[in-house]
């Protein structure tokens, strides 16, 4: 029974963590007429929040002194819902973005504590607890990104396609409050932080995250103005993210069941990448005649790259602290980089005047990924950690 409700507790949180941003590209046509918010500000709407999602993680050795882990989660969740409610009664283009600030810094705090929680919840399955997380994270931005033009059209107003995510988010804060577990619960983001900084192992695998995951927020923020050049509409483009969506789910919990047997993660990592691959390359050289085939592609390599690259994370190190430490640092340098490409490749498009440079970034990036790759043999994982660890601590002695 307790197992079933922690199960419950993930889906619902994560459920939480990607509408501020999938809500945004399917209405950004009306959001500009109204507000007069530019390209570039609505790289900001995307951008702000996954940067807020990188910093936070590596405050969390200092945050954790004075924030527990249900005060984290609350204030979380309650930074999301004042955004989202905030969302319903706004007009201008400022007003978003500092709510996207707000939203995102709620996130950050969320976000930043799920891996170490699943991992001290679930260790002995822990790459299938990831996928179902990833999966419900990823569902909460597709159903935000399908039904937030649906929404707008019923109330007349697209503040209402973005507010009213509010309620997911009231939703996980009573379900935290009444079915959390009472026992060890622990400090904010665990045992151990801070010293990842002069580890080079940590590092890679945070840059490793970062570019792996980027192409999500670039496609999250452009992909319905793509489709609007190719003559389509809102809705339409809402509809492509929810597709991608779809496909994200099914990488996320397909791609980590079918190699479940697999100690070593590189073959589904590789395997998930060759798949974004393909997607990007479509999206570059026959967009017009496939583009619904080049978005599964691209989302059901996305998913899988997500969960894999995170418990990829949380197998380096054996205990919970030290893991969940790990893969908070992680997060915060590679969410970091993550909300850097979606400007990139929005600058791209204005300088450039169509996306096709941006893609091309994104399938660059790709190719690279698929070089790192062969650096995480699982033999290599504590000795990687150790040895890099050794060495930083005897530079800064």
């Amino acid at each position: 029974m307790r197992g079933a409700l922690n199960l419950l507790l993930v889906v619902l949180l994560a459920l939480n963590l990607r509408p501020i941003l999938t809500s945004i590209g399917p209405l950004l046509e009306p959001m500009r007429q109204s507000t007069g918010l530019g390209y570039q500000q609505a790289a900001l709407l995307t951008a702000l929040p996954v940067l807020c999602m990188g910093l936070v993680p590596l405050l969390q050795p200092w945050l954790r002194r004075w924030l527990s882990e249900h005060g984290g989660m609350l204030a979380g969740l309650a930074a999301i819902a004042l955004a989202c409610l905030w969302r319903l009664q706004l007009d201008s283009a400022w007003a978003l973005i500092v709510s996207a600030v707000v939203a995102g810094l709620g996130v950050a705090v969320v976000q930043g504590m799920m891996p170490g929680l699943v991992n001290r919840w679930f260790p002995g399955r822990l790459a299938a607890t990831m996928g179902l997380y990833s999966a419900a994270l990823m569902s909460g931005g597709g159903l935000a990104a399908v039904l937030g033009p649906s929404i707008t059209a019923y109330f007349g107003h697209w503040q209402f396609g973005l507010g009213l995510w509010a309620l997911p988010a009231l939703l996980a804060i009573v379900a935290w409050t009444v079915l959390r577990p009472r026992q060890d619960t622990p400090a904010l983001a665990g045992g151990g932080g801070g010293h990842w900084f002069g580890n080079r192992r940590a590092w890679l695998l945070a840059l490793y995250f970062g570019l792996i995951n980027g192409g999500y927020t670039s496609m999250v923020a452009w992909l319905p103005a793509y489709h609007l050049e190719h003559g389509g509409t809102a809705q339409g483009g809402g509809e492509l993210v929810g597709l991608m969506t779809i496909f994200q789910v099914c990488g996320a919990l397909g791609l980590p069941l079918l190699l479940r047997r697999l100690v070593d993660r590189r073959p589904g990592l590789w395997l998930a990448l060759l798949i974004q691959l393909a997607g990007f390359l479509g999206l570059l050289l026959a967009p017009a005649s496939a583009m619904g085939l080049w978005v599964a592609l691209i989302g059901l390599g996305l998913g899988a790259c997500f969960s894999l690259s995170l418990t990829l994370t949380l197998e380096h190190l054996r205990t919970p602290g030290e893991a969940g430490s790990l893969a908070a640092f992680v997060q915060g340098v590679g969410f970091i980089v993550t909300g850097i490409v979606p400007y990139i490749t929005g600058w791209l498009r204005d300088a450039s005047g169509d996306f096709q440079a941006s893609w091309t970034l994104l399938t660059c990036t790709v190719l690279a990924m698929l070089l790192v790759t062969v650096r995480f043999a699982p033999k290599g994982y504590a000795r990687a950690i150790a040895r890099e660890g050794r060495v930083a601590e005897a530079v800064l002695n």
